[in-house]
C-alpha cells in the first residue's frame, strides 16, 4: 500500500474507500484532512470564474483529503454546483479536477435530508465517488456517540467492507455527554474503519490521558484515528499550531483534521501551512503544494 504521503494529484483522485484508510495509515500520523464549505468561496476575484474556491485553497495549502460539509447546499442528488468551479456530474470528476479524494459529511438525527446519513443518501455519494463517508455532527444538531454508533453499524451493513466510514464527534454538537475512550472505541467495534478523536485542547474535558486512550483502544479494534480541530480555533492564532499539532502526534493519531469555521467556511490557509510542517516537516509539505501541479494521464 503507497502512502498517501507520496501520491501525486491523479493517484490521490483516484483514492477512495478502504484503500484510502489503508494510505492513511501507512503515512504513521502523516496525513491532512480538511473540511470545507462548498458553498463559498475565501478567494473570489472580480467576476465569479475569477477567484479560488475553498476546495481548491486548501488543497494547494497542504490538504490530502478535503471533506464536503453541508453538502446539501451544492448537491441536488444528481450534479453538483460549486462557486467558481462550475457544475461537475460526480465527485469523481470533481476529485479528478482537484487532484484529491473528496469525501462528505453525513448526520444523524434531524438535519436537512440531502445531508442525512441513510442508506440511500450514503449508496447514492458512494456511487458518485465520494472517497470517504464522515459520520459526524454539526453544531446544535444534538446526535450522540451513541446516533453515531448505530448509523455507522447501519452504513456498514448496507456499504459492505470496501466503503471507507470515519465516524465520530468533533465537539458536543449541542448535547452534552463525555466524550471519552469507550464512546469512541463503540464506533469502531460498530463498523467504522475510521474515528474522530477530539485534539487535546480543543474540546472541554478531552485530555492528553483520554484522547490517548481512545487512540490505543480505536486501534485495537482495527481502526485508524483521524485528530480533529474543529472548535473554530482552526481560524486562532498561528502559535497556536504547535500544541495541538505535537499533541495530536503524541497520542499517535493517523489523520489530521483542520476545521471549516475560520472565514467563508474553510480554515486559515496559513494556519493549514504551519500545522502539516509541524506534523510530516517542509519537505512532505512542499512535496504536497508542488505536486499540485502534476497529473498523470
Amino acid at each position: 500500500m503507497s502512502r498517501i504521503l507520496d501520491l501525486d494529484g491523479s493517484q490521490l483522485a483516484a483514492l477512495r474507500g478502504r484503500a484510502l484508510t489503508d494510505s492513511v495509515a501507512a503515512s504513521e500520523g502523516r496525513a491532512v484532512v480538511a473540511e470545507v464549505w462548498p458553498d463559498t468561496a475565501m478567494l473570489v476575484g472580480a467576476h465569479e470564474t475569477g477567484g479560488v474556491s475553498n476546495i481548491e485553497l486548501v488543497a494547494a495549502f497542504g490538504a490530502d483529503v478535503v471533506i464536503l460539509n453541508m453538502l446539501e447546499k451544492v448537491y441536488d442528488g444528481e450534479r453538483w454546483n460549486l462557486p467558481v468551479m462550475g457544475e461537475f456530474a460526480s465527485l469523481a470528476e470533481l476529485a479528478d479536477f482537484v487532484g484529491r479524494p473528496v469525501g462528505v459529511n453525513l448526520e444523524p438525527g434531524a438535519v436537512p435530508d440531502g445531508r442525512k446519513a441513510t442508506v440511500d443518501n450514503a449508496r447514492r455519494l458512494v456511487d458518485q465517488g465520494a472517497a470517504l463517508l464522515c459520520v459526524t455532527a454539526n453544531p446544535a444538531t444534538g446526535a450522540g456517540l451513541a446516533d453515531i454508533a448505530r448509523t455507522s453499524e447501519e452504513l456498514r451493513g448496507a456499504l459492505g467492507q470496501d466503503a471507507a466510514i470515519w465516524s465520530g464527534k468533533m465537539h458536543l454538537a449541542g448535547r452534552s455527554e463525555p466524550l471519552g475512550a469507550a464512546g469512541m472505541c463503540a464506533i469502531a467495534e460498530a463498523g467504522a474503519d475510521g474515528v474522530l478523536v477530539p485534539l487535546p485542547g480543543t474540546v472541554p474535558g478531552v485530555t492528553r490521558e483520554i484522547a490517548a486512550e481512545a487512540v490505543r483502544r480505536i486501534h485495537s479494534a482495527g481502526a485508524i484515528a483521524m485528530g480533529t480541530i474543529g472548535t473554530s480555533q482552526e481560524g486562532s492564532h498561528r502559535t497556536l499550531v504547535p500544541q495541538l499539532a505535537l499533541n495530536a502526534k503524541e497520542i499517535g493519531v493517523d489523520a489530521h483534521h483542520i476545521g471549516d469555521a475560520y472565514v467563508a467556511g474553510a480554515a486559515d490557509p496559513e494556519f493549514l501551512y504551519d500545522y502539516s510542517v509541524a506534523i510530516r516537516g517542509r519537505r512532505h509539505t512542499w512535496h504536497r503544494m508542488g505536486r499540485n501541479t502534476r497529473k498523470r494521464t
